[in-house]
C-alpha cells in the first residue's frame, strides 16, 4: 500500500520570469526549489509511514510533473527519506493549467497501484491557487480534507485530520483512499542525511509520458487548459508615502482630504 505525495518544482521567488507571448513561467533553466509547503506533505508522508508500518506494509512516492529538470526536486524528496520517485514529463504537457495538471496527475496516479492517502502541500508558491490537489480529489473521486494542520489519527480505512479554519480548527473523519493538503503547522520537515543524499544520487527514477498513461491529448497541456492568462505583469513600485508636518495642517481634515484627492487614491 503508498502513501503518494505530489509535489511541484518552482521557480526561487528571487528568479522569476515569464514568457511575453505566452503568459506562462518560464521553468526552464530558472533556478528552482520545491515548492515550500510540499516539504511539509513530504516530512508527513514520512511520518506516517513510521507511525503504521508496524500494522501494515507501507511505501512512500514522492511524483511531480514537470520538465525534465523536476528530477532534481524528486531527488531531494528521495534523500529526506522517500521510498520512490515518478516524473511526470512530456511536451504535450507544457503550459497546462491547473485543471489539465490535475487531470494528467490523477491518469498518472492511477497506473502507480492502491494507495492510502494522496498529500499535497496546501498550494504552489507560483500560483497560489490550491486547486490541484482538490482537482485531483475530484477527477479521482476520493474525498478530501484541506489546510490539515494534524492527521490525529490513521488507519488502513478511516483518517482523522484538523483542519486549519479562520478562527480555530474543525476535526474531519474521511474514509481512505483520500486526498489531504497540509499547512506549515503540521510538521517541522527533517533535513537529508548523508546517507539519504547518497541513495538519491543513485535512484533510479520512472518516468511517465502522454504515451503511458490513459489520457485525451486534446485535454493536454495548454490547448486543453480551458483557463486563459491574457496578461500578467509585475506590480509597479509603490511610490513613498509623505508625511505631514504641523505647521501643513492648519485647515486640518479638508487640506488632508484634498490632497488624498489630488493623488487619485479615492
Amino acid at each position: 500500500m503508498k502513501i503518494i505525495v505530489c509535489i511541484k518544482q518552482v521557480p526561487n521567488t528571487t528568479d522569476v520570469r515569464i514568457n511575453p507571448e505566452t503568459n506562462t513561467l518560464i521553468r526552464e533553466g530558472v533556478e528552482s526549489i520545491i515548492n515550500p509547503f510540499d516539504m511539509y506533505a513530504i516530512e508527513e508522508a514520512i511520518r506516517l509511514k513510521e507511525r503504521l508500518q508496524e500494522t501494515v506494509e507501507i511505501q512512500t512516492l514522492v511524483i511531480t510533473m514537470g520538465p525534465p529538470q523536476a528530477e532534481s526536486a524528486l531527488r531531494e524528496a528521495l534523500s529526506m527519506g522517500i521510498d520512490e520517485a515518478v516524473l511526470v514529463s512530456d511536451r504535450a504537457f507544457a503550459g497546462s493549467d491547473t485543471w489539465a495538471t490535475s487531470y494528467t496527475l490523477t491518469e498518472a496516479i492511477k497506473t502507480l497501484g492502491d494507495y492510502l492517502v494522496i498529500l499535497f502541500g496546501k498550494q504552489a508558491s507560483d500560483g497560489d491557487t490550491a486547486q490541484v490537489g482538490p482537482g485531483v480529489a475530484a477527477h479521482l473521486d476520493i474525498p478530501q480534507i484541506t489546510f490539515v494542520r494534524k492527521i490525529e489519527k490513521m488507519e488502513k480505512d478511516c483518517i482523522v485530520a484538523e483542519r486549519l479554519m479562520e478562527y480555530g480548527y474543525d476535526v474531519i473523519s474521511s474514509p481512505l483512499p483520500a486526498v489531504i493538503t497540509v499547512v506549515k503547522e503540521i510538521n517541522e520537515p527533517r533535513l537529508p542525511s548523508l546517507r539519504g543524499k547518497m541513495r538519491a544520487k543513485k535512484a533510479e527514477i520512472k518516468k511517465i509520458t502522454s504515451d503511458d498513461i490513459n489520457v485525451e491529448k486534446k485535454l493536454l497541456g495548454l490547448d486543453g487548459s480551458p483557463t486563459i492568462v491574457k496578461k500578467i505583469f509585475s506590480p509597479p513600485k509603490k511610490e513613498p508615502g509623505r508625511i505631514f508636518q504641523e505647521h501643513e495642517l492648519e485647515d486640518g481634515l479638508d487640506f488632508i482630504v484634498k490632497t488624498i484627492r489630488e493623488q487619485n487614491i479615492i
